[in-house]
């Protein structure tokens, strides 16, 4: 039996109704509020959840309509999806205003109210909705009703008189016509109806009347009990639960439809009053209290231990063995027991009463007893007893035809019972556990150590240290198992442990008491947490765990005899007998489904499921509180979870809170199952979905935005370098070009001086042949030169006019120097536009080096220059001809003069400086076109202008 109180969230002792609603919760009313009970938690419902009054009497499940809440007297309420409505949230249930006791009656998913005490309606509440059928019961105002049943199926109403002796009424709500019954009631019973039967309670008697027709009752059963009865309660199986006024049920253990009377009971709950019994879907039973909290028992331990046909089953039992159909027990407290066709009879062993039994042993018609001081011989035919030589027995092992192995603190003894003499075997140490190994062999256990114990010799030699063994038992040839005081169960097999079976491994603990074999593939442990079954099957360990909640009278489990398909386990609460098929065979899994009782998402919590729910990022948080009601599982209750969409890997944990952090945006579905006790698991998953929402940023098109924004701002910061490296470049290109400007003008400087130079060489000369009017027509020119020179030099471009009209005064002038040496000719193409511009004094250095090295020295033929100005359709060409000596002729080629090195040096001042590419090729004509003479060709094209190849 378990216990509910104040330690365990039940903030109650005094304890009302029970009811269970279609999800299998237990509802508990109290005076202080009103509970909800998943065998794990109590949740509280009080004056902060709406409560108006806490004083709760009952409830009733509605199915779709949750828990209708009898309060003491009005301010009645419902539970629906986790929240408490009350009037001012349902204003209909204003209309209930009674001022006697509360009666109900429920058919499907209505509920019908009415007062005991002269009912003058019945309220109808469906749908959270209040209706009235009114009753017309006192049109004699003399007469005083006191209504007991209500069955709406018939629309019929039973009614007996308050004040006299009168036969039972049937009352027609809706004929309005009464029906004299053949029995009458006393004034203060009180009557319950349960189908055809009607189950009268009058101060210490109980009567059982069946109804035929509706109006006909005759009485099947009768039972007058020796104390007042205050209240009757039944369970599903129609078996009568009679509460005494002073404390204590009464549990019949037919039920009353059996017409067998109602003498067969059992007494159980003594000093405990009980205001009411339940018994849950899965026939468990509970039991409210009156300033004791709440009890609970579940079935299978109710059939194997209430209904255990075998009486005075209620001893400590510290030892068990079995010797053909009979079982031997030897007690705490100086007695001992046998067990024979369901009866035990108890045997007083005499001596001191407080004399524990370590062992017990039987052959034949010798039963040894082995109490903790002198051990005791008993003899079951003839009943004679006699205590043996005085040894502190720890433990008792069978040994050859006639003895018995004693362990003890003064060593290991053979104890002939037979002969009635000793033989000492092993002296000095404190022996627990024995067990022969051959003939001449034996194991002997201290506190710590395993020995081989030679019987011939007496020697003794270390087998497995450091092991404090309680029972050793041989499994197969040469295998052996042994249990220990802290290290579970050891196997082992010539002097070596193969395999240690832990918690690790499904023990409840690693503290064994004893071990019983049932073939070589499967033994059973006795510990403090109940019995286990051990097999091993196709090299692979099973463990079943077996607890009171399986049917054992206690989990303190002293050993245990397996006889067929039985096991008979010694508690401290008595003989457990159990079907070894039964165990084996219970439901793997529970046919129950957690039930989510509410959401949290972010900071907002619901309640009702049946919506969609939905969070938002940065709320995306979730936690689940759940609930698995399998009562029989006691609150070892665990849940395996996990959520499709984000993982699927399953966790397992017991809190009811289950909390998943920061999930990211996306559909997704919560699927859980229930694990009750030893593992079982619910049969189906509980699921629910739910959706996460992005968050603006999490959005498809925020995202494309911040690519875009993104986007723009790596352009705008690459575009801010390159410009960046732009300008710098700019810079840099600004003053290469003021370097480059200055060159050109150093440039010019020299070439300046140089023409210069050249003239006055040339005045010079005139003067020196005193051709005075050559002098003078020279000078003349030369001074129109100088003014040109000196203007165009201040340019950096200049038109093809203009040059042309320069190249013809320059050229003018040299003839006259040289007296017609040569003749000239300037021509422009009719494909180029005379206002394009060209670099300035860059031709004039050619045109006066193929004077100076080409024709000036020529003898046999007059010279001839031409400049010829043309475009290609790519560049601006500039052909300067001589028909002179040549390159090949000259010490110093034309290339090597001082005005083309110059105009070289322009060439590539002007490349940088105006991105003006200008390509200078010199042709010697006699290697080309086997005729004297240079050709200079100048190709100008401006970058900037490919398609006309010049500046505009």
């Amino acid at each position: 039996m378990v216990h509910y109180s104040e330690a365990d969230g039940l903030n109650s002792s005094y304890t009302y109704g029970l009811s269970q609603d279609e999800d299998g919760f237990i509802y508990v009313g109290s005076d202080n509020g009103f509970f909800r009970f998943d065998g794990t938690e109590f949740k509280q419902f009080g004056s902060k959840n709406g409560l108006k009054n806490i004083e709760i009497l009952n409830s009733f499940s509605i199915p779709g309509n949750g828990m209708f809440i009898i309060s003491f007297l009005n301010d009645f309420a419902y539970l629906k999806k986790g929240k408490i409505i009350n009037s001012d949230r349902n204003p209909e249930l204003k209309k209930i205003k009674f001022n006697y006791t509360t009666l109900s009656h429920i058919n499907g998913n209505t509920l019908y109210l009415y007062e005991g005490d002269n009912p003058k309606n019945i309220l109808v509440y469906k749908n959270e909705k209040i209706t009235t059928i009114p009753l017309f019961l006192n049109q004699n105002t003399s007469d005083s009703y006191f209504a007991f049943d209500l069955n709406m199926a018939n629309g019929l109403l039973y009614i007996s008189d308050k004040d006299k002796k009168k036969n039972i009424e049937v009352y027609n709500i809706f004929t309005r016509k009464k029906t004299v019954c053949n029995i009458s009631i006393e004034k203060n019973a009180m009557v319950t109806r349960k189908g055809d039967f009607f189950i009268v309670k009058n101060g210490r008697t109980i009567d059982v009347y069946k109804v035929n027709h509706q109006f006909h009752f005759k009485k099947i059963a009768s039972y007058t009990a020796s104390e007042n009865i205050h209240r009757l309660a039944f369970d599903k199986n129609s078996r009568i639960w009679a509460c005494l006024e002073n404390g204590g049920v009464l549990y019949f253990k037919n039920s009353f439809t059996e017409e067998k009377g109602l003498s067969d009971h059992v007494r159980l709950m003594d000093g405990y009053i009980i205001h009411d019994v339940f018994a849950d879907m899965d026939n468990n039973l509970w039991f409210s209290t009156r300033n004791n909290g709440l009890f609970f028992i579940s079935d299978l331990f109710f059939r194997n231990y209430i209904h255990f046909p075998v009486k005075n089953n209620s001893s400590h039992i510290t030892a068990i063995t079995k010797n053909g159909n009979r079982i031997y027990l030897g007690y705490n407290k100086g007695k001992g027991g046998i067990y024979h066709n369901g009866v035990i009879t108890d045997i007083h062993l005499g001596g001191n009463s407080q004399m524990e039994n370590k062992a017990v042993f039987s052959d034949g018609n010798t039963i040894i007893f082995g109490l903790s001081r002198n051990p005791l011989l008993y003899n079951t035919i003839t009943g004679e007893k006699q205590i043996l030589q005085g040894k502190v027995i720890k433990n008792m092992v069978p040994y050859t035809s006639g003895s018995v192995l004693f362990c003890t603190l003064e060593g290991l003894f053979a104890y002939n019972y037979h002969t009635k003499s000793y033989k000492q075997l092993m002296m000095g140490d404190r022996i627990y556990t024995a067990l022969p190994y051959t003939k001449d062999s034996i194991f002997a256990g201290t506190f710590k150590d395993l020995y081989k114990l030679n019987t011939a010799t007496q020697k003794k030699k270390p087998f497995l240290e450091g092991y404090y063994f309680t029972d050793i038992k041989k499994l197969s040839d040469n295998l052996y198992a042994g249990a220990t005081n802290l290290n579970g169960i050891i196997l082992f097999k010539n002097s070596r442990v193969i395999k240690k079976i832990t918690e690790s491994d499904g023990l409840p603990t690693r503290q064994i008491k004893k071990i019983e074999t049932e073939n070589e593939k499967v033994f059973w442990v006795s510990t403090n947490y109940g019995l286990s079954r051990i097999e091993f099957k196709d090299k692979k360990l099973k463990i079943n765990n077996f607890t009171h909640i399986d049917g054992l009278p206690s989990n303190v489990v002293a050993g245990c005899i397996i006889s067929g398909d039985t096991v008979y386990a010694a508690t401290s609460k008595g003989l457990g007998i159990l079907s070894v098929k039964n165990l084996l065979s219970q439901q793997e899994s529970i046919h129950k489904k957690v039930i989510i009782n509410s959401v949290k998402i972010g900071n907002k919590h619901f309640f009702d499921l049946d919506i969609p729910l939905t969070g938002k990022t940065p709320d995306n948080s979730l936690t689940f509180n759940v609930s698995f009601p399998d009562f029989a599982s006691q609150g070892k209750i665990n849940y395996q979870y996990k959520v499709e969409g984000l993982s699927e890997d399953w966790q397992t944990g017991s809190s009811p809170n289950i909390t998943f952090n920061s999930i990211p945006p996306g559909d997704y579905t919560f699927k859980i199952f229930g694990l009750g006790y030893n593992g079982r698991k619910s049969d189906a998953s509980t699921d629910l979905h739910f959706e996460i929402k992005p968050a603006f940023w999490q959005t498809w098109w925020f995202k494309l935005l911040l690519i875009f924004i993104g986007a723009a701002a790596l352009s705008i910061l690459i575009t801010f370098y390159f410009q960046k490296k732009r300008n710098k470049k700019l810079e840099t290109l600004y003053y290469e070009k003021k370097i480059a400007e200055l060159e050109l003008q150093a440039i010019k400087a020299q070439i300046n001086p140089h023409f210069i130079y050249n003239c006055l060489n040339s005045i010079h000369f005139l003067l020196y042949k005193k051709d005075y009017n050559e002098a003078e027509n020279y000078l003349d020119t030369f001074s129109v030169m100088i003014r040109k020179t000196l203007h165009y030099s201040e340019k950096t471009f200049m038109p093809i006019k203009e040059e042309a009209e320069y190249l013809s005064l320059y050229l003018n002038m040299e003839k006259l120097r040289l007296k017609d040496l040569f003749d000239y000719k300037i021509t422009i193409t009719e494909n180029v536009n005379d206002s394009w511009t060209v670099p300035s004094l860059l031709i004039q250095p050619f045109v006066e080096n193929a004077i100076k090295h080409g024709i000036a020295n020529l003898q046999d033929r007059k010279g001839n220059i031409e400049v010829l100005f043309q475009h290609t359709g790519t560049a601006l060409c500039v052909t300067i001809e001589d028909n002179g000596t040549g390159i090949g002729k000259k010490s110093h080629s034309k290339a090597d003069s001082f005005g083309v090195k110059l105009s070289e040096k322009r060439i590539e001042t002007f490349r940088q400086l105006f991105e003006t590419n200008i390509l200078l090729e010199i042709t010697d004509l006699q290697e080309k076109e086997k005729r004297p003479g240079t050709q200079i060709t100048l190709y100008i094209t401006p970058y900037e202008n490919q398609n006309t190849g010049m500046h505009h």
